[in-house]
């Protein structure tokens, strides 16, 4: 919800100058007492739109309309980001070749549906000898998938995972 006290508007505003603009007013620098008679004659608000700006700039319209169509073009605004989903795969470094495909077709799938997907190896104990078995099976998996997404980030290790981060391809 946006707040009422979110913008000054006629007598709240504490300038001694302001700057005008709007479309059926001559823009320039008013001293605020005129640019409140101004808005009074018209029959609408002065509403402080920057008031960071020296001197503050402030618009001549109406106020609940103004809020109205500011929550309307948030809302789109909100409505067209899109969340990012992280979807991840776990191998071991010694994962056969049916535990492979299996994991893969999931990876296509969630790459499909334009997850991000962060495939890794866990080593447990003293499988962390195999660390080059770990890189190449995520190297492998990246060519079978680099149809449908691109590495953004190559195999790392991190303590006892190596991961590898892949993003859909556009369309």
């Amino acid at each position: 919800m946006i707040k009422q006290d979110q913008h000054r508007i006629n007598e709240k505003i504490t300038a001694a100058e302001v700057r005008l603009v709007g479309d059926n007013v001559e823009v320039g620098v008013y001293p605020l007492r005129k640019a409140l008679t101004i808005a009074e004659e018209i029959g609408l608000d002065l509403v402080e739109i920057s008031p960071n700006a020296v001197p503050p700039v402030c618009k001549i319209l109406e106020y609940k309309k103004f809020l109205y169509e500011q929550k309307k073009r948030d809302k789109v605004l909100k409505a067209k980001t899109s969340k990012i989903v992280i979807k991840e795969i776990r191998f071991g470094p010694n994962t056969d070749e049916h535990d492979y495909e299996f994991k893969k077709k999931h990876a296509e799938k969630f790459l499909k549906e334009g997850a991000k997907l962060k495939a890794f190896v866990f080593f447990k104990g003293r499988s962390i000898v195999f660390k080059e078995q770990g890189q190449i099976l995520l190297l492998r998996l990246a060519q079978d998938l680099e149809d449908l997404g691109k590495v953004e980030q190559m195999p790392i290790l991190e303590g006892k995972k190596m991961s590898i981060l892949l993003a859909p391809k556009k369309k």
